[in-house]
């Protein structure tokens, strides 16, 4: 994903805002069952304790992960998880969200990345598995790792084996168009993506001391049910200037959540040591095209009910497209490596099981 943090809930360039603990939790409409998805087989033997209570970690012999920033790719791999017979827990910034997440039956712990409260890591090294999905902050960069000499002692203690980063494909920065894939040297633009780049190696640099299996998953721009180009057009909510203005970029690379999710279950399965992987679709697209394609659907599910008019996009001069980088991800890692088959190749397989899945809007 060419990351900026803007709300997501728009179209294809659903960015990592996604990840952003700043961002209001959003469930989708209805919950979604994972475990017997196409293709995903989650309910395979991942412990030999059969115990499905979520509280405090029980078992040497049973995994459990620790969820960095439960926003909407985390909150969604949890609850695939919990189904598989994981424990799993994570952070989150508010009350409200915790007293959601008890009601999914996952406890979560308070924190604040800007905060200097770190007794969140007295439970993170009680855990096997380890997912960071905070955003770094414009000003100290990656939260956890600001003090990264405490954090390498509290982990080193503890009974982590695997951790992952969840970064995004805009530590790339402007290729032209060009395709581009894990082996293309990193040219961030923007400082978020600067930052982004610092804290991958930060957290590559770590894993290495620890000596744990440790993966970067540069994110394409995040997509799923609940936020999506479908969502916002029957929302009818407006698209900031930001939204129209990346409208003007040739290409975008998205994902859709389901498919994180998979490359997520698929490393967990697959450990290894300092692994990058693109997390995108087949299709890099226009943002235009994609919302163009998001009416088409609606008008066809419902017809006659939402407006067809453009959006006034805007478009961006030479030196703004740069900043934001014109340039199509290839994923042929994450599926020779990592053995994921896509179940959404494209934006257009992606939004119409969105819009399949939906009750009537109106």
């Amino acid at each position: 994903m060419t990351l900026d943090y803007s709300p997501p809930i728009s179209m294809a360039v659903f960015q990592l805002p996604i990840l952003s603990p700043e961002i209001p939790l959003r469930f989708p409409p209805k919950p979604l069952n994972f475990a017997n998805h196409r293709g995903i087989n989650f309910s395979r033997p991942l412990s030999a304790i059969s115990d499905s209570r979520s509280g405090e970690p029980d078992s040497e012999s049973r995994n459990r992960m620790f969820i960095l920033g439960m926003g909407f790719v985390g909150g969604i791999f949890a609850q695939q998880l919990k189904e598989s017979d994981w424990v799993v827990s994570g952070t989150c910034r508010s009350d409200s969200k915790k007293k959601e997440w008890e009601n999914r039956g996952i406890d979560l712990h308070l924190f604040s990345a800007d905060s200097s409260q770190w007794s969140v890591l007295e439970t993170v090294k009680d855990y096997t598995h380890l997912l960071i999905s905070i955003p770094p902050l414009a000003d100290i960069g990656d939260p956890m790792l600001r003090n990264v000499q405490l954090v390498r002692d509290k982990l080193s203690s503890g009974n982590l084996r695997w951790l992952c980063y969840l970064s995004s494909t805009s530590v790339y920065g402007d290729c032209g168009g060009a395709w581009v894939n894990e082996d293309h040297p990193p040219n961030p633009k923007t400082q978020s993506a600067k930052l982004r780049l610092a804290a991958e190696e930060g957290w590559l640099s770590l894993g290495r001391d620890l000596g744990v299996s440790t993966q970067i998953l540069r994110l394409g721009g995040i997509y799923g049910p609940g936020r999506s180009a479908i969502d916002t057009l029957l929302k009818r909510e407006r698209l900031s200037e930001g939204q129209k203005r990346r409208s003007s970029r040739k290409f975008t690379s998205r994902v859709h959540v389901e498919d994180i999710c998979q490359a997520l279950q698929a490393a967990t399965e697959k450990p290894s040591s300092g692994e990058i992987y693109n997390i995108v679709d087949d299709d890099p697209a226009p943002r235009e095209e994609v919302f163009e394609y998001a009416l088409e659907l609606i008008e066809k599910r419902w017809p006659g009910n939402i407006e067809t008019k453009p959006f006034p996009f805007l478009y961006e001069s030479r030196e703004e497209s740069s900043l934001r980088g014109e340039k199509r991800v290839r994923n042929e890692h994450v599926k020779s490596k990592l053995g994921v088959k896509l179940l959404y190749p494209s934006y257009k397989s992606g939004l119409q099981s969105i819009v399949e899945k939906m009750d009537n809007h109106f």
